[in-house]
């Protein structure tokens, strides 16, 4: 293996777009001999005696064009970790990709999921296609992103945002919570072609922090004025609900709400929970970390159209408290089942350990989880209801929350870096977090292309029939009528 030459890594380390990067990260690939790791089957890192078999069967299948025979096996045996294949030490070794029989797997895979739905056949109708499809997308599940809370560090998920969409890689599925709701209402508001221009800080609001005074922050029990939080929300996202939003962008959009009440849980709002509540103010309340802002009362639109207010006896706080990555719901809801986290909250990112290794903050988590019952149980019988026992409460469920997914991006911090977390972002700043997005998120481009290709795949073929679906019913529906 030889070094890598000084002024590669150079120009690696400056490269301006992916595809530079990319080609500078192949080279050096290549230079390193990684490529020779990458063309060799064996490794006993996953069963790649299984992915193989599954490969030439897959390929035989389809070339004989036996498609019975071929959805069977792929309604049977279809997997996103078949064989351990999604082991993240798979993806260590090289700076782009993995082997390549995982690589050959996976496009195989897609390319019979095309092939299906893409050819008339007469012993495989239309409605088997469906059907097929269906059920086989939900049992195979799909991808979600999820972006932290991080107060202005959350800038930076809008470079994850753009690297991803750059890529056509953007899932479906996005959810954010607290800084993190801000980046995925712009998002989820938008269109494909609505949402490039938003990657130009000029075309955004960058205003949502303003210090009270001294008089109305005793009054509010806050430091930060939450008409201006408001404000800049709704120039960034509109006054869409979240149903309106989905029927516009086909995006699934989700945001974490913490209650201010103790009474009550934490929510998850979206298309599905919540189809009438205005975005705007969901990220508004999610925004509100207690003690910077105060308590929100969500708004939505009544069926005529008109602001209301929702649920009107609550007040809902910061989403980060109680679910900063609502996985579990997630997957309930929209069938989610691989999560691509943008992590940003200055108070969990130093303690992450690199992916595989140990670190202060599992350590932490650990500890906590043994004894947190005893902890809790001993705050309810000494504090009762009162505050001691209810921050002994949120501080749980700080630290006993997961912060990280399937594949996790996370910016680096300097001490530079929390001089800013209550900060107003410039221009100057806010391109220079989406440039830190952009470059953290780009090693894991590839694998994230691996890794939600047949998702992706799924979803595609989906949309295809179920618009040739909707054109049939088109063309019958006048036939129909004359019949009668």
């Amino acid at each position: 293996m030889r070094n890598p030459p000084r002024q590669l890594l150079d120009d690696l380390a400056n490269a301006g777009d992916y595809t530079t990067w990319r080609e500078i990260s192949v080279e050096l690939d290549r230079i390193e001999g990684k490529d020779m790791w990458r063309a060799e089957d064996a490794t006993d890192e996953y069963d790649y005696w299984l992915v193989k078999e599954r490969l030439t069967e897959l390929r035989r299948m389809r070339r004989k064009k036996d498609v019975r025979r071929l959805v069977f096996s792929l309604h049977e045996g279809l997997h996103g970790n078949l064989g351990g294949m999604a082991n993240p030490v798979l993806y260590r070794h090289c700076r782009v990709g993995t082997k390549l029989l995982i690589t050959d797997y996976v496009e195989e895979v897609a390319r019979a999921l095309h092939w299906i739905c893409d050819t008339e056949f007469p012993d495989f109708s239309f409605s088997d296609k469906i059907l097929f499809f269906k059920r086989t997308g939900v049992a195979f599940g799909r991808s979600a992103l999820m972006l932290s809370g991080g107060a202005t560090l959350g800038m930076f998920h809008m470079g994850v945002i753009k690297a991803l969409f750059d890529q056509d890689l953007l899932p479906r599925v996005v959810s954010g919570s607290s800084a993190g709701s801000i980046i995925a209402g712009i998002a989820g508001t938008r269109s494909d072609t609505e949402l490039p221009p938003m990657f130009e800080p000029t075309n955004m609001n960058l205003e949502a922090w303003e210090a009270l005074n001294m008089r109305n922050a005793v009054g509010d029990r806050a430091l930060m004025n939450p008409d201006t939080l408001a404000r800049c929300l709704h120039a960034n996202m509109g006054d869409a609900s979240f149903e309106e939003a989905f029927d516009h962008t086909g995006r699934i959009l989700d945001i974490t709400v913490s209650p201010a009440d103790k009474h009550q849980h934490g929510r998850l709002l979206n298309y599905l929970s919540s189809p009438s509540v205005m975005i705007y103010k969901a990220s508004q309340a999610s925004c509100a970390v207690p003690g910077l802002f105060p308590p929100v009362l969500l708004k939505a639109k009544s069926f005529e159209g008109e602001a209301v207010d929702y649920m009107p006896s609550m007040r809902w706080v910061d989403g980060s408290l109680s679910s900063d990555l609502p996985m579990l719901r997630l997957a309930r809801l929209h069938n989610v089942n691989h999560y691509i986290v943008s992590q940003t909250n200055p108070h969990v990112v130093p303690f992450l350990a690199k992916e595989g290794a140990r670190g202060m903050l599992p350590f932490v988590r650990d500890m906590v989880a043994g004894t947190s019952k005893n902890t809790i149980d001993l705050a309810q019988q000494h504090f009762g209801r009162r505050a001691p026992g209810r921050l002994i409460k949120q501080v749980h469920a700080l630290t006993s929350q997961r912060y990280t997914g399937d594949i996790t991006v996370t910016p680096k911090y300097t001490p530079a870096t929390f001089t800013r977390i209550l900060s107003n972002p410039g221009v100057a700043d806010m391109r220079r977090y989406i440039r830190d997005g952009e470059r953290a998120t780009w090693p894991t481009i590839e694998r994230i292309r691996i890794q939600t290709s047949i998702s992706r795949t799924f979803e595609e073929c989906l949309v295809k029939l179920k618009a040739q679906q909707f054109g049939r019913r088109r063309e019958d529906a006048p036939l129909r009528v004359a019949g009668e």
